[in-house]
């Protein structure tokens, strides 16, 4: 099937004119708005599917208390203000899903226990992540990635007793003009691409 490009606003709602934001208007993101950030990232692509990111939405605020007592001091009003932020988290037991999600190879789940399997988590939850911004973006939502926080704090709040490990953190909602700084350059493409 052929698809179209899409136009030029929508390339600027996801990527041209998308921002990370550092503060947050007090609009609230409503659950269904959540749920549909999940339909929609879990569609992007992972390695034979394994699906290892596990998302925890962070709103209520005795979570949000107890997920600020885990970042460092520069992303502490990020969490306050956003009405929700995301932990990104990963599975190391990812592929015990295998045989449901890849079930025209369910054996693939061997090839990811061990420290292999450890590299195609880290790769596949970030990649997840990332589908996770775009979604928001797409939905009208604003992102504030973060990786500014004690992960082992983080595990032990939201992920005691389970096999999932944080990754990195993500305020979503509307973003505040306050404290948006000027863009920074990027690579051009000679600069970071080649063609061969």
């Amino acid at each position: 099937m052929r698809k179209e490009a899409l136009d030029g606003a929508a390339l600027d709602t996801l990527f041209r004119e998308a921002r990370s934001y550092n503060r947050w208007t007090p609009q609230a993101v409503p659950e269904e708005t959540l749920r549909a950030v999940y339909e929609l990232l879990k569609w992007g692509p992972t390695s034979g599917n394994c699906c290892p990111a596990r998302f925890v939405f962070v709103s209520n605020p005795e979570a949000k208390a107890t997920l600020v007592s885990c970042v460092s001091p520069g992303n502490v009003v990020k969490v306050e203000q956003a009405p929700v932020t995301a932990i990104i988290g990963m599975d190391e037991k990812f592929y015990e899903k295998i045989p449901a999600l890849f079930p025209q190879r369910p054996e693939m789940a061997n090839l990811f226990k061990g420290p292999a399997g450890q590299v195609h988590m880290m790769r596949n939850a970030t990649l997840q992540g990332a589908y996770l911004m775009l979604a928001a973006r797409s939905l009208g939502l604003d992102c504030g990635p973060m990786s500014g926080f004690d992960n082992a704090k983080v595990d032990q709040a939201f992920f005691a007793g389970t096999s999932v490990k944080s990754n990195f953190i993500c305020a979503l909602g509307y973003g505040s003009a306050e404290l948006l700084f000027p863009r920074n350059p990027r690579l051009s493409f000679g600069e970071a691409c080649r063609i061969i």
